[in-house]
């Protein structure tokens, strides 16, 4: 199995129980090692009392991109720590996309770095700290043939 193979197979197995994501609107554009793409819109349900979309959402869109990015070598990973910073806000009906990025991974931790973007213009950083926890999110079956 490649480590593109792996990593879709890993996403797929992690969006099947990722309710919250997928109430969410959340899509899973784009996964690969150590990388995910999501895309969210901001619904009229997600917008806070200053008319602008709620910094917890953007939160978890970036997270959930981590999330992806970090589980994409078939390895249960969990979140250690993470920040955000916004840049400004967004509004109700912005396409909004989190694209996270492996900094570094030395044995069982990670660092991942998202950037919640409208169009082309950065809204959010994100920084992510991992952790493995043991287990497999599918089984990999024989090595020599993946099945």
């Amino acid at each position: 199995m490649t480590p593109d193979e792996t990593a879709r197979r890993s996403a797929d197995a992690m969006w099947a129980g990722d309710r919250a994501s997928q109430a969410l609107g959340m899509v899973l554009e784009s996964v690969g090692p150590g990388s995910a793409t999501l895309s969210m819109t901001v619904r009229d349900d997600m917008v806070n009392g200053h008319a602008i979309g709620h910094g917890g959402l953007t939160f978890t869109l970036a997270d959930s991109a981590f999330a992806f990015a970090c589980n994409s070598y078939n390895r249960v990973t969990v979140a250690a720590s993470a920040e955000v910073r916004f840049r400004r806000p967004t509004r109700l009906g912005d396409r909004l996309l989190a694209t996270a990025s492996e900094r570094e991974r030395h044995g069982l931790d990670g660092v991942y770095d998202v950037r919640v973007t409208v169009a082309d213009e950065v809204v959010a950083v994100f920084t992510g700290r991992s952790k493995e926890i043991g287990g497999t999110l599918f089984d990999a079956g024989d090595p020599a043939t993946g099945e």
